[in-house]
């Protein structure tokens, strides 16, 4: 005997919600210090940002120059990820370097 019985139907009533939200993103910024060496800086962009080198001197430039220096733009969690790591680094080597993250404007 089957359990299967065509004169039952179901129905299922599902809702989507239409409005996904994308996350917030967050720019990861590198500032400006009097101590902190440029090789330093330039070595934080290729390894934790994955800069080609030509890059990562363009933004080291700019730290040095402007003060402060766009590393990239993440979701939350990598960002403060990112910033976690380039603290932990710049200890390491005995450098003051500062790393921030901010909400990116849409």
């Amino acid at each position: 005997m089957s359990l299967y019985e065509p004169d039952i139907e179901e129905e299922v009533i599902s809702e989507i919600e239409e409005d996904i939200k994308e996350p917030p993103m967050y720019k990861v910024l590198l500032h400006n210090d009097d101590y902190t060496t440029m090789e330093f800086v330039v070595y934080i962009l290729m390894r934790v940002f994955n800069k080609p080198t030509e890059t990562a001197v363009q933004i080291m430039l700019n730290v040095h120059e402007q003060g402060i220096g766009l590393c990239g733009v993440y979701t939350y969690d990598v960002a403060e990820t990112k910033v976690n790591t380039v603290h932990g680094l710049a200890r390491e080597n005995g450098f003051p370097l500062r790393c921030s993250m901010e909400e990116d404007e849409p």
